[in-house]
């Protein structure tokens, strides 16, 4: 959790507490950037205004883990340019402050139950990206994804991909 304000931060722990395996809290950007090197979260809160700068910045490196955290920004201040660089930057769920806990444990649970909206991009794709290489990138990062959070197990990730650890093989082996 990146929040700043230190009885904020307590007031989403306990709410939370019964959801979530461990919580880390960080009060700033640069914080938050070391915590990212040291471990990947599952699911971030994100305070968007911070005393060390705007947490847009941090969107680019929550994206690049592997497995992608689910990411749910809160604010009191947000300009709509950065309620807009949120949502492009994959947050899932925006809430405004004052924060009503009971409202925010129930957008955790559906934030981390829904898999993120892709007919945006899908059809901002047509006619810019052929079909057969965005299938090929759909299969490499759903194959990746999984393989990430099955700690790179081929059965696990075959699993979570809902097909046989055959045809998981197959297609890795069709990488090399």
């Amino acid at each position: 959790m990146v929040e700043d304000a230190t009885r904020l931060a307590r007031a989403i722990e306990a709410a939370l507490r019964a959801r979530v395996e461990r919580c880390t809290h960080v009060t700033t950007l640069a914080a938050a950037r070391h915590v990212l090197q040291q471990d990947a979260p599952d699911a971030v809160i994100l305070d968007v205004s911070l005393p060390d700068g705007d947490s847009t910045e941090l969107l680019a490196p929550l994206c690049a883990l592997e497995p992608l955290p689910h990411v749910i920004a809160i604010s009191g201040s947000a300009t709509a340019e950065q309620a807009f660089q949120l949502a492009q930057g994959g947050v899932r769920a925006f809430l405004p402050k004052p924060l009503d806990l009971a409202r925010l444990e129930a957008v955790w649970l559906e934030t981390l139950a829904r898999p993120p909206d892709l007919v945006t991009a899908l059809r901002a794709s047509a006619g810019r990206v052929p079909l057969h290489g965005f299938e090929s990138l759909v299969r490499d990062t759903l194959v990746d994804e999984a393989l990430a959070k099955s700690a790179g197990s081929v059965r696990g990730a075959a699993k979570l991909l809902h097909i046989s650890r055959q045809l998981l093989q197959h297609i890795l082996g069709g990488r090399k």
